[in-house]
């Protein structure tokens, strides 16, 4: 079983930056594929970033690209997502995934864990 805990957001205005962060705890497997989501009101859950188990390899969706960039720290078992030049588009519950492959995924059913979110408001 894996317990991922999110923190980071908050409210920011247009233009501005916020940091996600994810911690993962129990069993993960050296090769845990990280990824974020965001869900919009009344909006389907949709892929944003996902990074690979040693943190070489990551992908992202185009709405973001250029803007956020996702890392992480193996060590400590966390993933970041550093957004910067928000816009109001980007307004959301954030929610940390994860699964027990080595391959990136960009579909929802593809990860078996997720955290709990966390809501990013970007105001114009």
């Amino acid at each position: 079983q894996v317990q991922l805990v999110e923190s980071g957001g908050g409210l920011v205005q247009a233009g501005g930056s916020l940091r996600l962060s994810c911690a993962a705890s129990g069993r993960t497997s050296s090769f845990y594929t990280m990824g974020w989501f965001r869900q919009a009101p009344g909006k389907e859950r949709e892929f944003v970033a996902t990074i690979n188990w040693s943190g070489t390899s990551t992908l992202y969706a185009d709405s973001v690209k250029g803007r956020f960039t996702i890392s992480r720290d193996s060590a400590k078992n966390t993933v970041y997502l550093q957004m910067n030049s928000l816009k109001p588009d980007d307004t959301a519950v954030y929610y940390c995934a994860g699964r027990d492959r080595p391959t990136l995924q960009t579909l929802v059913v593809t990860y078996q864990d997720w955290g709990q979110g966390t809501q990013v408001t970007v105001s114009s």
